[in-house]
């Protein structure tokens, strides 16, 4: 439904200009009502949570980035930093303590999911971990107990070209002080299916960057507001010299509009260009908002 109350079929063949611009530019263009996925059955995956001293992620990062460059596309997962909750597969003396966490999931053939995950195993002696096989919603739920509604947040992300050895050193240094139990830091590797687009295709245009990585910072008390946010900017800035000038508009933070046209690089003045046509009024501004012209 757009800003004048019409309801619009859009596809490929019907008010294309529209079928691109929704295909990540968020919710600037109308009220999207129902959607056709072309989806891939997935019943079971093998995976889990699996962590590591927190003074053994520079390995843990540099064994990730090389081996989910060569992995099959069945392999999925991220690496990042957490406080460790306290969950029966993780050691008592390591409840709340700063961690590395690596998620794999590999959604091919169940027989060689054990086989794929284990170097992540090997890779250096984990303090605990949770891998086996599982329903592909378990793992995609795993962390949902941890974000109760009501918490205090702030968000930063850009894009990373390369997993540099300095970004890793940056991650180490910070992701070291995460600084409560629903704080997330994540690596999302950007490959595969996603590269093989071009970057004019859809709206979403960083096809040709490595890693996703987000600082997500939540908690509970707003008395931790002004140092939790310094934490998230000193984070964001340190990765600066290593970072694609835009991030995912999914984990933006309200102050971040300065960024709207380096998120969207060469294809924002085609997204002005659609928001001219069909929100002339910007009647839905309540996002990462594209401005009419």
């Amino acid at each position: 439904m757009t800003a004048d109350g019409r309801v619009l079929h859009v596809s490929e063949k019907e008010y294309d200009d529209l079928f691109w611009a929704l295909r990540g530019g968020g919710g600037n263009f109308g009220v999207v009502t129902t959607f056709e996925y072309r989806l891939h059955p997935v019943a079971t995956i093998y995976g889990g949570p699996i962590a590591f001293d927190i003074d053994d992620c520079e390995t843990v990062l540099k064994f990730f980035r090389e081996y989910i460059a060569e992995a099959p596309e069945e392999l999925g997962g991220f690496v990042g930093f957490h406080m460790a909750p306290p969950l029966p597969f993780l050691p008592e003396e390591w409840h709340f303590k700063n961690i590395c966490l690596a998620v794999p999931c590999w959604a091919g053939e169940p027989e060689k999911g054990e086989k794929m995950i284990q170097p992540l195993l090997d890779v250096v002696k984990p303090v605990g971990a949770h891998v086996g096989e599982m329903p592909y919603p378990d793992l995609n739920t795993a962390f949902d107990a941890l974000l109760p509604k009501g918490l205090q947040s702030y968000w930063k992300a850009s894009f990373c070209r390369d997993l540099t050895d300095d970004a890793i050193r940056v991650h180490h240094e910070h992701g070291a002080k995460v600084p409560s139990i629903q704080t997330a830091v994540h690596l999302y590797p950007i490959d595969g299916a996603v590269q093989r687009v071009a970057q004019d295709e859809t709206a979403f245009a960083y096809r040709d960057v490595d890693f996703s990585p987000v600082i997500a910072c939540m908690w509970e008390d707003p008395a931790d507001t002004e140092a939790n946010r310094a934490w998230v900017r000193g984070y964001y800035e340190a990765l600066l010299p290593s970072s694609a000038e835009g991030g995912y508009i999914n984990f933006m933070d309200g102050d971040d509009q300065g960024r709207i046209r380096d998120n969207y690089r060469g294809n924002y003045d085609r997204l002005v260009a659609v928001k001219n046509a069909y929100d002339p009024d910007n009647v839905f501004h309540v996002n990462q908002n594209i401005k009419p012209a």
